[in-house]
């Protein structure tokens, strides 16, 4: 446990931060599955769509602090090879 005030306070933050850190990981994942689940459909317009929307999500992500920035830039290049792969 905290003895001290600077302590004290950085729990705080951290679980004020922990939480908002936690909603922006799902919202995310939210995108990316949507992602998926439109190219596994197989219709390109769809896919094509939901790309369009995971791609500043996750960059986003990446610029937050959520995601290292190698990560975000490997999803979004796999889901943009499995997008063009469908054509």
């Amino acid at each position: 446990m905290a003895h001290h005030q600077s302590a004290k306070k950085r729990i705080r933050r951290n679980a004020r931060s922990a939480v908002s850190n936690r909603s922006r990981v799902s919202r995310v994942r939210t995108f990316v599955k949507k992602a998926e689940t439109a190219i596994a459909s197989g219709d390109k317009q769809a896919a094509e769509a939901a790309f369009k929307t995971a791609q500043p999500e996750l960059q986003r992500g990446a610029q937050k602090g959520i995601l290292h920035r190698n990560t975000a830039a490997r999803k979004i290049s796999r889901l943009s090879a499995r997008v063009k792969q469908m054509s």
